[in-house]
């Protein structure tokens, strides 16, 4: 098994870019003057970039006057350009991993690529800037203390309710992304699983001219997104479920309980694990108390 190259640093050596490096480099979500001046030397120092799409990232790099040669880096390739990244990187190469806007490896391709250099004991170090996520939660207004980053839900219907049916009992403050064409949609979930009576806030261009924050509840976001057509990108900071309230809120008898999770709108084995979650006990165990309950209100031979 690799270990880590160590380097032992001098106070003076702390910004130098060295090679055999990768340096993860936040960049902007909106604002360019939010790139740092040292994210600008470390992009202005690295043998190369490794960017999401080369395009964009050209268009950050020409602002600032950078002129770097660059490899792209994404989901679909991540696996083969991972491996040729890598390999220039034990060769003695320096890489800067930028992704179109905010900080690499978060809900990002980039995760595999510091996985594999982690394998391979090349030192991989952070350069710190923008990050959607934490930016939309220092303005939610909610909880901030403990919290859970969900980004993307998946697009696949059954795993979508699956991942939030998980959810149902949270009580940490929780974190979504999602696209405007999607917003609504993923709305009408969430009050699904949730109620309408969640509070959450929306984080819409952060940065940007045209950013907005509008802090109300579920069911008022989607009132209000019934009559505003959605755009820019979303950060959704959610509320997660008072404490409590967690075990007030549910019936104390457990057929009940998953039956009023039915009613909700999930599925019987997705309201069997929420109704476990909430309850403290297994899956296994709740439908085994379940059988049995049935088995004893069923009317024996027959009779009455």
């Amino acid at each position: 098994m690799s270990h880590p190259k160590k380097r032992n640093l001098s106070a003076e050596d702390k910004n130098r870019t060295l090679g055999g490096t990768l340096y993860l480099v936040a960049t902007p979500i909106g604002n360019l003057s939010d790139l740092s001046p040292r994210a600008q030397k470390v992009l202005s120092e690295v043998d190369f970039i490794a960017a999401e799409d080369t395009r964009n990232s050209g268009q950050l790099l020409a602002y600032f006057g950078i002129s770097k040669p660059m490899v792209s880096y994404y989901e679909h390739n991540k696996r083969e350009r991972g491996e040729i990244i890598a390999e220039r990187l034990e060769a003695g190469e320096s890489c800067a991993l930028v992704t179109d806007a905010g900080t690499p490896a978060i809900s990002d391709p980039g995760e595999d690529l510091v996985v594999l250099c982690a394998e391979r004991g090349i030192p991989v170090t952070s350069v710190p800037g923008a990050c959607a996520a934490v930016t939309a939660l220092t303005l939610s207004a909610l909880p901030t203390g403990r919290f859970v980053f969900e980004g993307f839900l998946s697009t696949d219907k059954s795993e979508r309710r699956e991942r939030l049916s998980e959810l149902a009992e949270e009580p940490r403050t929780m974190i979504f992304y999602e696209a405007p064409h999607k917003l609504r949609a993923t709305l009408s979930d969430l009050i699904r699983t949730f109620g309408a009576e969640r509070r959450v806030t929306l984080c819409r261009e952060i940065t940007k001219l045209n950013e907005e924050i509008l802090r109300m509840t579920l069911g008022g976001a989607a009132d209000h997104f019934a009559e505003t057509e959605p755009k820019g990108e979303f950060v959704l900071i959610v509320a997660g479920t008072e404490r409590n309230k967690r075990h007030e809120e549910y019936p104390a008898d457990p057929c009940e309980h998953v039956a009023a999770l039915m009613q909700q709108g999930l599925g019987r084995m997705d309201a069997l694990k929420a109704a476990a979650r909430a309850r403290g006990v297994s899956k296994s165990e709740l439908y085994r108390m379940l059988h049995e309950r049935t088995n004893t209100d069923a009317p024996a031979n027959g009779g009455e």
